[in-house]
C-alpha cells in the first residue's frame, strides 16, 4: 500500500507541474490573442479598400494585364499553405493542412502541376516527413506575422507569377490559411489570389475577414483613366495589392492560432485538474487500505497475546 500511495503522489506532482504550464500558456495566448483580433480588425478595411480598386480597375480596364489574365491558362497553380510554427494549438495546423490538401487534389483533378509554398514549421515538417517538394519556405513569425514577412512571400509569388508556365513559373496563386470568426470559431479557408476574380454585376463576393461585397445590376462603376498607362498602374498596384492580402491572411492566421491555442490549453488545464482528483482520491483510498491493514495487524496481534495467556 505504501508504494502504491508513493506512485500516486509521484504523479500528482507530475500533473500539477503540467497544469502550471498549461495555465501559463492559456493566459498567455488569452492576452495575446485579444492584440491579435484587433490587428485583424484593424487591416481588414484597407485589405477590402484596395481588392475593391485593384479589381474595379483591372475588370474595367481594356488593357491586357497578368492580374486579368484567364485562371485557366497555364498549367502550374502556387498554392500558399499557411500553418504555425509551435504545437499546442489542438487541430489548428492539421485542418489547414486538410484543406490544402483538398485543394491540391482539386487543381490536380483540373490537369494542374501544383506548387506548394510553406509557411510555418508544421506545413515543413509535414512536406518534409512525407518526401514532398515544395518551392520555398518562411518560418518564425506564424503568431506574430509583420509586413515585411509578407512582402517577402509576396516577393516570391509575384516573380514566380510573372514567370512564363515554360520557364518554371506559375498560372494561379491560391492561399491556404485559417480564417478566424470568433474566439470559439476559425475555419481553414482557400482562396485565389491570383489572377484577380472578375466581378460580375448583381455577384455577391466574399472579399476578406467579414466583408461581402454585392455589386447590384444598377450601380454604376468608376471610370479610370490611367497616368502615364494601365500597364504602369496594374504593375504598381500589384505587389502592393498581393503583399496586403497575404499579410491579412497571415493576421487572420496568428489571431486563429493563439484562439486555438488558448482553447487546447484550457481544455488541458480542466482535464489536469480531474486528473489531480482522481490521483487524489485513489490515494486516499490506499491510505485508508493501510490504516484499516494496520488496525487489522494490532488487533489480530493483540488477541494472539490475550489467547496465549
Amino acid at each position: 500500500m505504501g508504494g502504491q500511495m508513493r506512485v500516486y503522489r509521484q504523479r500528482i506532482r507530475s500533473v500539477t507541474a503540467t497544469k502550471k504550464i498549461t495555465k501559463a500558456m492559456e493566459l498567455i495566448a488569452a492576452s495575446r490573442v485579444v492584440k491579435a483580433r484587433e490587428r485583424v480588425l484593424a487591416s481588414a478595411p484597407y485589405t477590402h479598400a484596395l481588392t475593391h480598386a485593384v479589381s474595379a480597375a483591372a475588370t474595367y480596364s481594356s488593357e491586357e494585364h497578368p492580374l486579368t489574365r484567364s485562371a485557366d491558362a497555364g498549367t502550374r497553380a502556387g498554392v500558399v499553405i499557411v500553418t504555425s510554427d509551435r504545437g499546442l494549438a489542438g487541430a489548428y495546423s492539421a485542418s489547414a493542412l486538410k484543406a490544402a490538401n483538398e485543394l491540391m487534389e482539386r487543381l490536380r483533378g483540373e490537369g494542374k502541376e501544383v506548387v506548394p509554398y510553406l509557411v510555418g514549421r508544421k506545413a515543413i515538417s509535414w512536406f518534409k516527413f512525407r518526401d514532398r517538394d515544395f518551392a520555398a519556405s518562411w518560418e518564425g513569425f506564424s503568431d506574430s506575422p509583420k509586413p515585411e514577412n509578407a512582402r517577402e512571400i509576396a516577393d516570391r509569388v509575384i516573380a514566380d507569377f510573372l514567370t512564363p508556365d515554360e520557364e518554371g513559373g506559375l498560372s494561379q496563386v491560391h492561399v491556404v490559411y485559417t480564417r478566424f470568426r470568433s474566439m470559439v470559431t476559425q475555419e481553414a479557408r482557400d482562396l485565389r489570389l491570383l489572377p484577380l476574380e472578375v466581378v460580375e454585376k448583381g455577384a455577391r463576393v466574399e472579399v476578406d475577414e467579414g466583408f461581402v461585397e454585392q455589386r447590384d445590376e444598377g450601380e454604376l462603376q468608376p471610370l479610370y483613366s490611367f497616368e502615364p498607362d494601365a500597364d504602369t498602374v496594374l504593375d504598381q498596384l500589384l505587389p502592393q495589392y498581393v503583399a496586403s492580402r497575404i499579410y491579412t491572411c497571415l493576421l487572420g492566421a496568428a489571431a486563429s492560432e493563439l484562439a486555438a491555442r488558448q482553447r487546447a490549453m484550457k481544455s488541458a488545464t480542466d482535464n489536469a485538474e480531474e486528473l489531480i482528483k482522481t490521483y487524489t482520491r485513489l490515494a486516499n483510498q490506499a491510505r485508508q487500505a493501510e490504516i484499516t491493514q494496520e488496525i487489522s495487524e494490532i488487533v489480530g496481534g493483540a488477541n494472539a497475546l490475550a489467547d496465549a495467556k
